[in-house]
């Protein structure tokens, strides 16, 4: 399911763009979630190096919430570009009931690609624990 969603704001404001994908909580569409913000980094006029850092990002913490998902399950990926700043939510139905772990090589890339990162849980209400991971990248100033 693909949706994408277009605010215009009162006149002055920024503009938002939100899109909204679900994917099975495996490996293989993670080639879509990193064109996606590929193309929405793009669009946000980021650079060659914060494009890469933005597709790499995205691949780790979903690679990351596909190791803790339910079988089964969706895997969840909202991407939202603001002003200067991409913002990327993953989030998947888990048995655990932690936030991923913060101490892996995984995480430590993904705080060096990010300028913000986190991560929480919270109960579904039936035995199960939403996971999730946010991060978020902003566009390198261009010197004028």
């Amino acid at each position: 399911m693909v949706e994408q969603q277009m605010v215009d704001g009162q006149p002055g404001a920024a503009v938002s763009n939100a899109v909204e994908i679900r994917v099975a909580a495996q490996p293989g569409p993670l080639a879509v979630m990193r064109a996606v913000a590929g193309d929405l980094a793009i669009r946000a006029d980021f650079d060659v190096d914060a494009i890469a850092d933005v597709r790499l990002a995205v691949d780790e913490a979903c690679a990351t919430l596909i190791a803790l998902a339910m079988p089964g399950t969706w895997l969840t990926c909202r991407f939202r570009t603001e002003h200067d700043r991409l913002v990327f939510t993953a989030e998947v139905v888990s048995e655990h009931a932690a936030a991923p772990r913060t101490d892996t090589f995984g995480w430590r890339v993904l705080t060096a690609l990010a300028d913000e990162i986190s991560s929480a849980h919270d109960p579904a209400g039936d035995g199960t624990h939403v996971v999730r991971v946010e991060l978020a990248k902003s566009r390198a100033e261009v010197p004028g």
